[in-house]
């Protein structure tokens, strides 16, 4: 499956963060969060957990998160 988010990730850093911070936790594919999108949006490939829990850990992580539709 593949997780398409909406964030208010807006630099480098935080977006390193994130993805490592995602990556060390669940069994991903690949993440990417495109900065230059106006939604910042979160992709995450061959999520293997339900989007949910993607947008209370990165909430968590203290950023905004909500699934894209």
């Amino acid at each position: 499956m593949i997780g398409i988010f909406k964030t208010n990730i807006d630099s480098q850093e935080k977006r390193r963060y994130v993805i490592q911070a995602i990556s060390s936790s669940f069994s991903v594919g690949s993440c990417h969060v495109d900065l230059d999108d106006c939604d910042k949006v979160l992709r995450i490939a061959d999520l293997q957990v339900e989007e949910d829990i993607i947008v209370e850990f990165v909430q968590k992580q203290g950023y905004e998160c909500a699934i894209l539709e």
